[in-house]
């Protein structure tokens, strides 16, 4: 029997015009974007959908990301796909926990928009930044992290395993900068400057974690209906887990590093077989195929793409 991951994207994946035909087309899917608008500060439909520079600033992107992927949900839903396990990269694992009942959409949401907004202002701008480093080992990657950190006195950590030979470093600029050279001596293929507002995923922003805690302290937790796997351990999260180490995991997940490798191996060894990417982008397809050539990728995020689901009925 196929076991189906549903599988949702993080930031950088968003674009205008996400979700918008799910929104033109089916009620539910314009439903999520009005229960966005009723607690959002902004709004989103003008931010998701017409031309504009803030889709990109992180205080931002996270609600519409969250906003589009839940919307394209619901049209996934609608075809009566029902998932095994649910997962999410960083700010993905938002969504993976809606979409497995932790929490409500409307809940999220909130979080997900004071996430924004504090993660952009945790760090003076430009004082961090990350880095992809492509073809080169992981441990020599956190070797060289190690030792620039030491001898900058600044940090500098791996902040995503992304798939074999892709692995994202965070951090203080200069450390960051130092280290991008030390890996491209040791090897890299490339190490590329990513176009980020703050060192996200390092612990510079650690002191998010006490201020989402407060956030969390007005979020309705439930069990899942659905396990779902962490992208903080790389472990499989039980539907009867206490929620308070749920809430623990997704409190510091913005300091530790995301361990995305990890978590698909981890989702393969529990039996999953087909992966439904559902939201902006085919970024998580793509490391997915890395990960396992064995396994079914699919992404959603147009309305054709949804007769792809007609073989896994």
């Amino acid at each position: 029997m196929s076991k189906i991951v549903f599988v949702f994207p993080g930031q950088g994946a968003q674009y205008v015009g996400m979700a918008k035909e799910f929104y033109d087309s089916f009620a539910e899917c314009k439903e999520v974007f009005d229960k966005a608008a009723e607690v959002l500060d902004f709004d989103i439909t003008e931010l998701c959908f017409n031309d504009n520079e803030d889709i990109n600033k992180t205080e931002y992107t996270q609600a519409a990301i969250l906003t589009a992927s839940i919307s394209i949900l619901r049209a996934v839903e609608m075809r009566g796909i029902k998932p095994d396990y649910t997962a999410g990269l960083s700010l993905g694992e938002f969504s993976a926990l809606v979409a497995n009942g932790t929490f409500s959409f409307e809940d999220a949401v909130k979080v997900v928009r004071k996430r924004g907004i504090y993660m952009e202002n945790e760090v003076p701008n430009g004082k961090g930044t990350m880095a992809a480093v492509l073809g080169l080992n992981s441990d020599v990657i956190e070797s060289i992290c190690n030792k620039v950190t030491v001898e900058e006195g600044n940090p500098v950590e791996p902040a995503n395993y992304n798939c074999p030979g892709q692995v994202v470093i965070s951090g203080e600029r200069q450390a960051v900068l130092r280290a991008k050279e030390e890996m491209e001596q040791a090897g890299a293929k490339k190490v590329v400057l990513l176009n980020v507002s703050g060192p996200f995923h390092s612990v510079m922003l650690e002191g998010v974690e006490e201020k989402l805690r407060k956030e969390f302290a007005q979020v309705e937790f439930h069990k899942g209906l659905i396990p779902y796997v962490s992208s903080v351990t790389g472990e499989k999260v039980d539907v009867d887990t206490d929620l308070q180490i749920i809430k623990g995991l997704l409190e510091k997940q913005v300091h530790v590093s995301v361990k995305w490798q990890q978590t698909v191996e981890k989702l393969i060894e529990e039996g999953a077989d087909t992966f439904i990417e559902i939201g902006p982008g085919k970024t998580l397809s793509a490391f997915i195929k890395k990960i396992n050539r064995g396994v079914k990728v699919v992404n959603i995020e147009k309305i054709s793409d949804l007769d792809k689901l007609n073989d896994l009925l």
